[in-house]
């Protein structure tokens, strides 16, 4: 009898032993996968930061040329005003 009685002590210790390994687990996984859904989120806005800083490249490059364009422009005014041919 009492070896029966070991059997199922020595059974109820690795079901106790299962079930707060498979709590554990079930913990873990739930932190991992808010750990992803973070980083999904995390991702997604560096994703719109990207696309927000390649949009203002975009312009600003823009904007230097418009720039370099009207100094160009405003220089050969310059060389214009400034040759000799011009005084008289």
């Amino acid at each position: 009898m009492s070896d029966s009685k070991e059997q199922l002590q020595r059974l109820e210790e690795k079901l106790s032993k299962a079930i707060e390994i498979f709590k554990r687990t079930q913990a873990e996984k739930r932190a991992l996968l808010e750990d992803l859904e973070r980083a999904r989120q995390e991702s997604k806005e560096r994703a719109k930061q990207a696309e927000t800083l390649e949009r203002e490249v975009i312009a600003l490059r823009k904007e230097r040329e418009d720039v370099r364009t009207r100094v160009e422009k405003l220089l050969e005014r310059i060389d214009v005003l400034t040759t000799p041919d011009s005084e008289g």
